[in-house]
């Protein structure tokens, strides 16, 4: 927690560098990620005209499945934030800023600091996952009697099902 008081006291801001633990919150938040490790935050937080400008880096190691095969893939993940923030007492004030969607509003006398780090992660999970080998080949998952299939070859197969269940395509070619 990042108290408002002692952020407008110091002039400089206050700076952090910190290991979270936040899997628990995370996997709460978003039941597809299979784990998250090694959390690292480092960043200021400054108190300028009526604004908290918040900036810091993170890295982390995110788990999560495989858009194909469900495997387990690990992501390594490297990012720079910058948020503002308003306090609830200068939001008529500030109306402006939070309206246009450029600052947040603070409820309460202090700053989550893990809370925007998880959100952001949130934010950035990729939306199709593959392992190293699937990224190589083109080959799609199967098993017995069943196959996936992209929808170009989808498209194909119907055509050729279609070709195929036609009386007068044994014709075809003759005239």
């Amino acid at each position: 927690m990042l108290f408002l008081n002692e952020i407008r006291k110091n002039e400089e801001g206050i700076s952090f560098d910190k290991t979270l633990d936040i899997k628990e919150e995370l996997l709460k938040r978003n039941q597809e990620i299979i784990d998250i490790k090694d959390v690292h935050v480092i960043g200021q937080v400054v108190y300028e005209d009526g604004l908290y400008l918040l900036n810091y880096h993170s890295t982390y190691t995110i788990i999560l499945p495989s858009s194909r095969s469900m495997k387990e893939v690990p992501i390594s993940q490297e990012e720079n934030v910058s948020e503002i923030f308003v306090a609830a007492s200068d939001y008529e004030e500030k109306k402006d800023i939070v309206e246009e969607a450029l600052a947040l509003i603070v409820e309460g006398d202090s700053l989550n600091l893990e809370e925007s780090v998880i959100d952001n992660i949130l934010l950035s999970i990729p939306l199709r996952v593959l392992a190293p080998d699937e990224e190589e080949g083109d080959a799609l998952p199967s098993g017995e009697d069943w196959t996936v299939m992209t929808e170009t070859q989808f498209e194909e197969m119907k055509s050729e099902k279609k070709k195929e269940s036609n009386p007068f395509s044994a014709l075809d070619g003759l005239f």
